[in-house]
């Protein structure tokens, strides 16, 4: 089996363990009036989700740093069909969170290594591409495994979706241990090493690239029917269309920024990225009353945002790469943080100020991601004219 196949197997593994987390956006009523809880407190399963996953993925990757990487992605999936399992028999709220805590825990480990395995496996020059792949497996998660689980929940009951999950869960299963091969893990690296990781300059800098970034994003999509709907005035019989073409254009993104970074490299992929994102942000809020418009502005948007993602993820790796897994744990934990925060902060200006304010405060946000990339691109430039000023003196 051909490298690409194995990455593409990965990308699907990424695509089941997506819609487990995203899953409940679409199917929240369902759950909220079978469990005999209010939305809110149904929507804090969500959160509940995002959480366990932030604090627990880069604990437990540093843990298991140095396991074989194929043994390990398949412990995260046997957790996660187990999880997925007892979300279907287990009854009650109290016992769902149980159930939702355990598939964050296992969702987190099988994402992380994927990234790392695909980054490992990729030819030399294909890391990039390779990565991108896996991480449109997870956006593709909301477009297509989001609308075919709401299906089938009014189909066959909301909770046949986690059994459906479960199913395809050891189907993966079966096909990763026959077509993954043995990948070496990383060096072992204590937690307090790897809480040190966040003390180095470089490290800070690019995590907080993925914070102000994501978080950006988050503040105004969290809320973007309602702003297509009320102030960009789109009628409601074209908002699924809208959000159709959003979520496609998020694909492309995603795999048109691994084959950019891999051709042209990091820095012309990420600041291009990041400055139409923010250019896009700030004609949403201009471009209203016509479709076509903003159609096209959307399309931008999404584009120019997920082809960030897997160029952020391959960044990350580069800067420490002894610790490639460590690394992209971190970043998992900071993109849930980052929709978190996002979605909240998105919240208050809505109440406090207006619904037009939320594109405004993205784009804030995204700039401020640009200038953090702005200044460790100068940082490693000293850094490389520093080492080719020592070697030309020895």
């Amino acid at each position: 089996m051909s490298v690409s196949w194995k990455v593409y197997i990965l990308a699907i593994v990424s695509f089941l363990v997506g819609t487990s987390e995203y899953i409940l956006s679409g199917i929240l009523d369902k759950v909220s009036i079978s469990l005999g809880v209010s939305v809110a407190a149904a929507g804090q399963l969500i959160t509940i989700f995002s959480l366990v996953y932030a604090i627990f993925t880069p604990i437990l990757m540093a843990v298991t740093a140095g396991i074989d990487r194929r043994k390990l992605i398949m412990m995260g999936l046997g957790l996660f069909v187990v999880s997925n399992i007892l979300a279907v028999l287990l009854p009650g709220y109290g016992l769902f969170v149980v159930a939702r805590i355990i598939m964050a825990i296992g969702a987190g480990i099988v994402v992380v290594t994927a990234l790392n395995i695909a980054a490992k496996i990729a030819p030399e020059g294909k890391q990039a591409s390779a990565i991108a792949t896996v991480v449109m497996g997870f956006t593709a998660s909301l477009i297509i495994g989001v609308p075919l689980g709401r299906i089938a929940a009014d189909t066959l009951g909301w909770k046949s979706v986690f059994g459906g999950i479960a199913l395809l869960g050891i189907l993966a299963m079966i096909i990763l241990s026959f077509a993954i091969p043995h990948v070496k893990g990383d060096e072992p690296i204590p937690l307090r090493q790897q809480l040190r990781l966040l003390q180095k300059p470089k490290v800070a800098l690019g995590l907080s690239i993925t914070f102000f970034w994501l978080g950006g994003y988050s503040v105004a999509y969290t809320y973007l029917s309602p702003y297509l709907l009320e102030v960009s005035g789109i009628s409601d019989k074209y908002l699924s269309g809208a959000l159709l073409i959003f979520g496609i254009a998020s694909m492309i993104g995603s795999k048109i920024g691994g084959f950019s970074t891999d051709r042209w490299g990091v820095n012309r992929t990420l600041f291009s990225g990041l400055i139409l994102h923010i250019v896009m942000l700030i004609l949403l809020s201009v471009v209203t009353n016509t479709l076509i418009g903003v159609m096209v502005v959307l399309l931008l948007w999404s584009f120019s945002a997920w082809s960030s993602g897997p160029t952020q993820q391959y960044h990350l790796t580069t800067i420490e790469p002894e610790a490639s897994g460590v690394m992209l744990g971190l970043n998992q934990s900071m993109m849930q943080l980052a929709m978190a925060a996002g979605a909240g902060i998105g919240g208050v200006a809505i109440g406090t100020a207006s619904l037009t304010s939320i594109t405004w405060i993205g784009a804030a946000g995204v700039a401020i991601a640009m200038i953090a990339t702005l200044i460790l691109y100068r940082m490693n430039s000293k850094s490389e004219m520093n080492v080719q000023h020592l070697v030309q003196n020895q």
